[in-house]
């Protein structure tokens, strides 16, 4: 296999990580609540004061090799507080292509989130998945992750759409 390099998102990559994200939204069987665009990505991961952070996994060509380089996974982050310990980050999404798996790729994503964080100071690194893909849940245990619903009995809850325009009176 050619070289995997990890490396921090450039706006030129929104294509491929809009690309990813419908990937896993088929893979996780919710397609259809894609709704973001390149151009969102673009302004909100970019910008002055970015919404998030992305890595990509981009394999490199051997010498000789035709092809260019190719973004076959992404982790995307950004920074939360906790009131209880402070700077945390927080991995929302994490995907590989299905034929790059099994490589470690996802585990370098993984140890690059994990870097990052101790980088800026943060006492926690938090993601989620959901609880049939044990593939994932055994790598997160397997590197040292601690499942807080079975530990701590913490749910997730969101408010979204109208709920949220009730809330607000709007």
């Amino acid at each position: 296999m050619a070289f995997v390099q990890i490396r921090a998102a450039k706006q030129g990559d929104c294509g491929d990580i809009l690309r990813l994200i419908r990937e896993l939204a088929e893979y996780e069987k919710l397609s259809d609540q894609v709704k973001i665009s390149e151009e969102a990505l673009r302004a909100d991961g970019f910008g002055e004061n970015p919404f998030y952070h992305c890595l990509v996994a981009e394999i490199l060509p051997a010498p000789g090799e035709l092809q260019g380089p190719c973004i076959v996974g992404y982790g995307l982050y950004y920074f939360i507080y906790s009131t209880w310990k402070g700077r945390n980050i927080y991995l929302e999404d994490i995907y590989v292509m299905p034929e790059y798996r099994g490589q470690g790729i996802g585990s370098k994503i993984i140890k690059k989130v994990a870097e990052v964080a101790l980088d800026h100071g943060c006492s926690q690194f938090r993601l989620a998945v959901l609880e049939w893909n044990k593939r994932a849940m055994d790598l997160y245990k397997t590197l040292g992750a601690q499942d807080l619903t079975q530990a701590e009995g913490w749910r997730a809850f969101r408010f979204e759409g109208e709920a949220m325009r009730k809330l607000a009176g709007r």
